[in-house]
């Protein structure tokens, strides 16, 4: 028991590195003598659990996949409406991936163009918006001139965009870059009898 607790700790240590390596200096740079000498392990452990850097770079995608999950897991509030709900989603994406390197890693590699992603969190993020959205629409919370796939695109393409933006400059995943962009987008896309009761910078606040 106790060797398998150290196996995952060794595990859970490389792939935090391997997340710190590739958000500092890109998949297509990071070696993986850089990896294990951050992580303190030689290149036999890290070879134990990950035969190559192909494998490394798809376990911090899993890994970055479930930190997303756990952000959009949040569970609507009785008297929430969906679209509050996905304004509380986008700031909690935002600070995530400016306290966590590999979720932040995970998007990078999700568009990495010299692997293929095993696993595609801006893809997974629209579907889940996507979803949101609908369910907005089915209950009257969206402006009638609106169509939920125009809203879909809009808060897709901004939150993915402040991710990659972010990623030179914080002040793109500030907490007040998201309220702008909410005070910008929600009147017009919900329906005006719905817009007093919504809070750009989310029910919790900055």
């Amino acid at each position: 028991m106790v060797k398998q607790e150290r196996a995952a700790r060794t595990r859970e240590t490389l792939i935090r590195s391997a997340a710190e390596i590739i958000d500092r200096e890109g998949f297509a740079v990071a070696s993986l003598a850089a990896i294990s000498t951050l992580a303190g392990v030689s290149n036999g452990a890290l070879h134990f659990h990950f035969a190559s850097k192909a494998a490394l770079a798809d376990a911090v995608e899993g890994a970055a996949l479930a930190r997303l999950f756990a952000v959009t897991d949040a569970a609507l509030p009785p008297g929430t409406s969906r679209v509050q709900l996905l304004v509380d989603v986008t700031h909690g994406l935002a600070r995530a991936l400016r306290g966590d390197v590999v979720l932040r890693a995970g998007f990078e590699l999700s568009v990495e163009a010299a692997r293929p992603a095993q696993t595609d969190l801006s893809r997974c993020w629209q579907r889940w918006v996507e979803d949101l959205l609908a369910r907005a629409a089915a209950e009257g919370e969206l402006h009638p001139a609106v169509d939920a796939q125009d809203g879909v695109a809009a808060v897709v393409a901004a939150t993915v965009g402040f991710e990659v933006l972010g990623a030179r400059d914080a002040v793109w995943l500030a907490a007040a870059t998201v309220t702008r962009f909410w005070r910008l987008l929600l009147p017009t896309l919900v329906r005006p009898g719905l817009l007093g009761d919504l809070r750009a910078e989310g029910i919790a606040g900055p």
